[in-house]
Parts: structure tokens; C-alpha cells; sequence
């Protein structure tokens, strides 16, 4: 009798832990509501309207209610996602990596294509930029050797563009003089006395960095193109280039309408991988997150205006069209890496 009932609770138990294994990768904790977290960068007023058409677009395709989770800190959506507190975010790179190591549930679906069409060219750029790009000229060309010991703004540990690749980027150049061998990303985050940097920044977004420098309490900062293109124009230069001069717009909105018509130019500008919008599996059925796939790389969602804006208009939305090709692209896992290995 007692083998017995030992034999039916062991397959109670069993059962238990097999149902808990197999429906918390198929969404078994699905509801009728998809919460989507927004870094800072993207939680602007200006960017709501882009916000709210992809969230229609995505009730349309799922019936499922939408709700946006703006955040004022990189934190707060990388936890969102990893914690089951939202079903989808949009992150940079960095972020969904430190998403995924804490939460492997949490898996990317696309990133915005490049103006091919395609992943060949899914990147955008990472800027250091100064007040006077000439001021950091030597023999000719623009060097980053003038940063040194300067106020120095970042967007957060937790960006790519705004932390990770900068970083690197500044370790692999200095620790090739004998003064700063021992450098590592570590001895940036923080200035004073005897740092790297005699102070150190953050912006919490690239939009904040960027006006760090604007306002003068920075006198470099590290931030991205496509975050601050819908407030700022191309003075002089070429585009993407060291020496490029970038000047704020007489309409830019919020943090920008402070700093109307300043300016400022590239030291440095670095290739990084396009972000993704990623999900939570034990949230998210894989029947929704198929729906979801298919809207996100829909001609729908490539042709409207309020997402992919016209790069010659005036309205602010999530990412530029510029050859008419870019749509959003499915990604796996692994095409990350490259910047997995930044921390290794």
C-alpha cells in the first residue's frame, strides 16, 4: 500500500514538474495584454505617436490588448523584460544581452534592416563627439588623445552605443601607450583626481548625452545618430564622418528646445549592430509570437509613415526610410555575439 502511494505521488510530482518545464517555454502565463517596454531613448513624447501605431498594428494582428511601459532609466526595461513584468521591449544590444543572461526566456525577434533591405548593412553608428572637432586635430586628423582628463558624458553602462562600444573603443586606443597599459572599461566609469576622466557623466539617454554637451557640463559626450537625428541637422561635413558638424534644430522638441541652434562635431564615429525588439517566452504563446513576427516584418509595418518615416520628414518616428527598402528582419540569438565578445 505504501509502495503505492509512493508511486502515485512520485507521479503527481512528476507531472507537476514536467507541466512547470514544458509551458513555461510556450507562454503558458499568456493574458490578453501585451506590455511593451521602451528604453529612455524611445519613451519621449515626440516618439509616442510611433509608439502607438505599432502598438495598434500589433492589436490588430493578435487581438490582444497593447500597453506601453515607458522607462527614464536603461534599468527599468532591461528588468521589465527579464522579470515577466512586460511581454516585449525594444533594447539595444547591450541590453538585450544583459536581458537574456538574466532571463535566457528572453529571446530576440527583429532588429530594423539597413537601407538594403537586408542584415548586411543593420547598423547604425556610435559618436564621440566634442564641442570643436578641431581642438582634438593632430598632424591633419581628428584623434581622440585630447579626451583625457576631460568631463565625460555617457548614456549608461547598460547602452551599447552609449557605453559598451565607446568604452572599448577608448580602452583599445590608450592601453597601446605604455601610460595607460593597464586601462580597462571598468576605470571609466567613474572620474576624479587620479581617473581617467576628470569627471564622469550620464546622460540616462542619448538624447541626454547629447545635451550634456550642449549645455557645456560635458566636454565630450558618447551617443548615437539615429536617437538624436530627429533634432539635429548636418551644418557642415559629411555625414557620419569625424569633423562632421551637427546643429540643433529651431523646432527640436524636448531636451533639445533649450539649446536651439548649438552646435557640435565628431571625433569619432563607430559601426554598431541595429537594436532588437525581443520577447519573453514564458510569457508570450509561440501561436502569438508567430503573429507577432509576421507584423513586425510586415509591408504594413515597412510602409507606415508613423514608424518608418520619409527621410525628408518632418515627423519623428522610430527609424528613417531611406533607399525605400528598409523593413524589420527576423535575427536569432547568436547575432549578437560580436558584441558579447566587447565584455570578454
Amino acid at each position: 500500500m505504501k509502495k503505492s502511494m509512493m508511486s502515485i505521488l512520485m507521479l503527481v510530482i512528476l507531472l507537476v514538474f514536467t507541466g512547470c518545464s514544458s509551458t513555461s517555454s510556450t507562454g503558458a502565463n499568456e493574458d490578453d495584454t501585451l506590455t511593451v517596454a521602451w528604453l529612455p531613448n524611445e519613451s519621449g513624447e515626440d516618439l509616442g505617436e510611433a509608439r502607438d501605431e505599432i502598438g495598434k498594428i500589433l492589436e490588430d494582428a493578435t487581438g490582444m490588448k497593447v500597453e506601453h511601459k515607458t522607462t527614464t532609466d536603461y534599468n527599468i526595461a532591461i528588468e521589465a523584460i527579464a522579470n515577466g513584468n512586460a511581454d516585449l521591449a525594444f533594447l539595444g544590444a547591450q541590453g538585450y544581452i544583459e536581458a537574456n543572461n538574466k532571463n535566457d526566456s528572453v529571446q530576440p525577434l527583429v532588429v530594423p534592416s539597413g537601407e538594403s533591405g537586408t542584415l548586411d548593412d543593420a547598423v547604425y553608428n556610435s559618436w564621440l563627439a566634442v564641442q570643436n572637432a578641431d581642438d582634438y586635430k593632430i598632424n591633419g586628423e581628428y584623434m581622440i588623445d585630447g579626451i583625457q582628463g576631460k568631463k565625460f558624458s555617457f548614456v549608461s553602462n547598460s547602452s551599447t552605443s552609449g557605453f559598451k562600444v565607446p568604452s572599448t573603443g577608448i580602452v583599445d586606443y590608450f592601453s597601446q601607450q605604455d601610460k595607460f597599459k593597464e586601462l580597462k572599461a571598468e576605470d571609466l566609469l567613474e572620474g576624479g583626481k587620479d581617473k581617467f576622466f576628470s569627471e564622469v557623466l550620464y546622460g540616462g539617454s542619448h538624447q541626454g548625452s547629447a545635451v550634456n554637451l550642449l549645455t557645456g557640463k560635458a566636454e565630450v559626450a558618447a551617443f548615437c545618430d539615429t536617437c538624436v537625428n530627429n533634432y539635429v541637422v548636418l551644418a557642415d561635413g559629411e555625414e557620419n564622418k569625424a569633423g562632421a558638424v551637427y546643429k540643433v534644430k529651431k523646432d527640436a522638441a524636448e531636451p533639445f528646445n533649450t539649446v536651439v541652434d548649438k552646435t557640435f562635431s565628431l571625433i569619432s564615429v563607430t559601426p554598431v549592430l541595429n537594436a532588437p525588439f525581443v520577447v519573453n517566452t514564458e510569457l508570450v504563446s509561440e501561436e502569438t509570437r508567430e503573429k507577432i513576427l509576421e507584423t513586425l516584418m510586415s509591408d504594413e509595418m515597412a510602409n507606415n509613415e508613423k514608424v518608418f518615416v520619409p527621410e525628408d520628414s518632418k515627423s519623428s518616428g522610430l527609424f528613417k526610410r531611406v533607399s525605400g527598402k528598409e523593413k524589420m528582419v527576423e535575427v536569432e540569438d547568436d547575432w549578437f555575439n560580436p558584441i558579447r565578445e566587447l565584455s570578454k
